[in-house]
């Protein structure tokens, strides 16, 4: 019962080529196969934060945004206390590539910016604003 559908052939070809081999008489014991810890499903929607420390950071939530299956939200407080002149370049660079992708655009709070695709929106109240350019 063990060879139904070549299994057991496959499972020991996998087996030997770790230098691990089945014994005779073997056929109810089982061999562990490792697989992908950690699978990247492309389809599926991603939330992710990131800290804006300065203008170079951003190319980060830009790469992600481009790929389109993420829904950055951007933390802008650490350069915004640092430099005001380069919070607006960043805004600004983050407010184009929505545009880009179609996708949409809001502040909620005093430090945090909430980036979607093209196939989300954000759903505004009185605690977020839209970003306009200056």
């Amino acid at each position: 019962m063990a060879g139904i559908f070549g299994l057991r052939d496959k499972f020991k070809k996998q087996a030997d080529s770790e230098d691990q081999y089945f014994e005779e008489g073997d056929e109810d014991s089982y061999v562990e196969i490792e697989g992908d810890q950690r699978k990247e499903l492309k389809n599926k929607v991603v939330v992710r934060p990131f800290i804006i420390n300065d203008f170079g950071d951003i190319k980060e939530a830009l790469d992600a945004l481009r790929e389109g299956y993420t829904i950055a939200l951007v933390n802008i407080k650490p350069l915004k206390e640092k430099d005001l002149v380069e919070l607006k370049r960043a805004v600004n660079k983050l407010k184009k590539t929505t545009d880009a992708i179609d996708g949409d655009i809001a502040g909620f709070g005093d430090d945090w910016i909430v980036v979607t695709p093209s196939f989300a929106s954000v759903h505004r109240t009185a605690q977020t604003e839209v970003l306009e350019e200056e």
